[in-house]
């Protein structure tokens, strides 16, 4: 574990930042250096079946979805288990409070993504954010339709798409 030095907070030894008040936990690095941009995406973690593992609770919440929502369920980081709804035009997502999908987490920038639905399909737009937005493990540079069962990875928060199943 990493003692924050900043608050005291222990965090995960392959933390950067205080999960508690966001200060860098860089080792040896003079105090002007407040930012590191390392890879989002673990590539020791196994890929698992997609959306195979659902409790009941999530089968049950995907099959009540309206026919023009959808669901993005977090599977993996801070808050999993978490179900955000996209209902509207535009669902914004990022670490400010005022985001539709509020992701509090250092490695998500303030208005990290915005999904759009439009022509039928939800669209996953990165907002230049810090560390990317990723679908499927591919970082995206341009608007993206998304597909039942994706997964969309902002900061550390893993992120499983579903439509109505109909």
């Amino acid at each position: 574990m990493i003692k924050c030095p900043a608050c005291g907070h222990d965090n995960p030894d392959t933390s950067n930042f205080c999960a508690n008040c966001g200060a860098s936990l860089a080792h040896g690095v003079g105090s002007g250096d407040t930012t590191r941009v390392g890879p989002v995406i673990d590539a020791a973690v196994p890929d698992e079946p997609i959306g195979e593992d659902l409790s009941p609770d999530d089968l049950r919440a995907i099959s009540m979805l309206p026919a023009d929502s959808a669901l993005l369920i977090v599977r993996q980081g801070p808050a999993a288990g978490a179900r955000f709804l996209i209902n509207s035009d535009v669902t914004t997502a990022g670490r400010h409070p005022r985001c539709d999908i509020f992701l509090d987490d250092i490695t998500v920038s303030r208005n990290h993504a915005r999904l759009v639905r439009r022509d039928g399909h939800v669209w996953v737009e990165d907002e230049n954010s810090l560390n990317g937005t990723y679908v499927n493990k591919a970082l995206i540079d341009a608007p993206t339709a998304l597909r039942r069962g994706d997964e969309v990875q902002i900061g550390k928060f893993r992120m499983l798409f579903f439509t109505h199943p109909g």
